[in-house]
């Protein structure tokens, strides 16, 4: 779900750089990070701050939104072991 997060905000150049802003990271980091549990966390945690993006993001995917939260809380909770 997080990978499919990032694919998202990817395809709109706004949205990512919005995101690289937000997260202060840069494109090349983003590749390095992309495998990191913490990080994939981090992109559902900035969809879950904005409602009417991730409300696009669940639409887009057919994702119920609801699942976004759990999600992001298992991948927390990867990236402490």
């Amino acid at each position: 779900m997080a990978i499919e997060g990032l694919s998202f905000l990817v395809l709109e150049p706004e949205r990512i750089g919005q995101f690289l802003a937000a997260t202060g990271l840069g494109p090349s980091d983003v590749r390095e990070a992309a495998g990191e549990p913490g990080f994939l966390a981090s992109i559902l945690e900035y969809l879950l701050q904005d409602e009417s993006l991730l409300l696009v993001f669940a639409s887009e995917r057919a994702i119920a939104p609801e699942l976004i939260k759990p999600a992001m809380y298992a991948l927390r909770a990867a990236g402490k072991n």
